[in-house]
C-alpha cells in the first residue's frame, strides 16, 4: 500500500512537471479622448474618430465615419479594436461622448450677440439683425424723419416707431434695400444677406411656401390666430412690421414680418419674403420698393 502511494505520487509529480504554463494574453491600451462639440450637420471624421492603441491593430467605429449625428449631448461613440497579434493581445473596446449643437453664437460690429440655427444645409441667424454700423465700422444713417426716409436712395436704418428701447431687443432694426447691398457689408464676417434662391432653399426644405410660414413663425407675439405657427424649424420668425417708403409711416407690428433678400427685381424693386398672422405660408414678392424698411436675417457663408 505504501509503495503504491509513493508510485502514484511520483507519477503525479512527473505528469505536472511536463505541462507548460498557459500563456496569458494582455489587454491593449486604447487612448481616445472626448472630442470637442460639433455643429449639427458636421459629419463624423478622423477629427473625432481618432483612437490610438499601444500595439498594432485595426479600429472599427460605431457610428462610422461620414455619419451625421442628431442634435444632443453626451452621445456615445464606440471603437472596437482588434490587435494584429491576437496570440499575445486581447481584442478591446472603448466608448467616449460627444455633444452635437444646433447653434453657434455670432457677434456683429456693435457687439450684439445672436443665436443661430441650422436648417437643412443652411445656418441662419435666429434673430433679426440689430447693427447700426457696416462691417467695416462705418455708421449707417438712422433716419427718423418720415419725409427724408421716403426719398432716400442710399443706405439707412430705423427702429420701429423710432423707439429703440421698446422694439430693438425683440424685433431688431428695419433697413432699406440700399443698406442690404452696400459693399461695406451689413452682416458680420462669415455671414451675408440671403439671396432669393437661398430663401427658396429654406422654404423648399420646410415643405414648400404654402406650409413653411407656420414652421418658421414663433408661437408668441403674433396676433391671433397665428395660423399654423409651431416654430418647428426653430427659426422664430417675428412680426416686426415695416416702414412704408411712400410716406415713412410704420405699420403692421404683430401682423406681418418682412425680410429682405439681396436679389434685385429691377431698378426700383427687390425680392422679399413675408409672413402673415393669418396664413401658414410664406409670400415671395418682387414688388417691394427698395426704399421700404424691412427686417434682415443673415445666413452663414458656405
Amino acid at each position: 500500500m505504501i509503495y503504491t502511494l509513493i508510485i502514484m505520487g511520483f507519477i503525479l509529480i512527473n505528469t505536472n512537471s511536463c505541462k507548460k504554463d498557459k500563456a496569458v494574453r494582455k489587454d491593449p491600451v486604447i487612448t481616445w479622448e472626448n472630442p470637442e462639440d460639433i455643429l449639427f450637420g458636421t459629419l463624423l471624421s478622423a477629427t473625432q474618430l481618432n483612437a490610438t492603441a499601444d500595439v498594432a491593430g485595426t479600429f472599427v467605429y460605431t457610428p462610422p465615419s461620414g455619419t451625421k449625428l442628431n442634435i444632443g449631448t453626451n452621445q456615445i461613440l464606440k471603437v472596437d479594436f482588434t490587435p494584429t497579434d491576437g496570440t499575445t493581445y486581447n481584442a478591446a473596446s472603448k466608448t467616449i461622448k460627444i455633444n452635437v449643437s444646433d447653434f453657434v453664437k455670432v457677434t456683429d460690429i456693435d457687439g450684439n450677440v445672436y443665436n443661430t440655427i441650422t436648417i437643412g444645409t443652411q445656418t441662419w441667424m435666429k434673430e433679426n439683425l440689430k447693427t447700426t454700423r457696416y462691417r467695416n465700422g462705418n455708421e449707417i444713417p438712422n433716419i427718423t424723419d418720415n419725409t427724408t426716409w421716403s426719398t432716400l436712395t442710399s443706405g439707412a436704418y430705423c427702429w420701429y416707431d423710432n423707439d429703440a428701447t421698446t422694439y430693438k431687443p425683440t424685433y431688431g432694426a428695419l433697413y432699406n434695400y440700399y443698406t442690404v447691398v452696400d459693399s461695406r457689408n451689413l452682416c458680420p464676417e462669415g455671414w451675408h444677406i440671403p439671396t432669393d434662391l437661398e430663401w427658396t432653399t429654406l422654404t423648399t426644405y420646410l415643405g414648400g411656401e404654402r406650409v413653411a410660414g407656420g414652421k418658421l413663425k414663433a408661437t408668441t407675439l403674433w396676433i391671433s390666430p397665428n395660423t399654423g405657427a409651431d416654430n418647428s424649424s426653430r427659426f422664430t420668425a417675428l412680426p416686426g412690421g415695416f416702414r412704408y417708403s411712400l410716406n415713412g409711416i410704420f405699420g403692421d407690428i404683430g401682423v406681418w414680418g418682412f425680410w429682405w433678400s439681396s436679389t434685385e427685381g429691377d431698378a426700383s424693386f427687390a425680392w422679399i419674403r413675408s409672413i402673415c398672422y393669418d396664413y401658414s405660408g410664406v409670400y415671395r414678392d418682387d414688388g417691394e420698393t427698395k426704399r421700404d424698411g424691412r427686417s434682415v436675417r443673415c445666413i452663414k457663408d458656405y
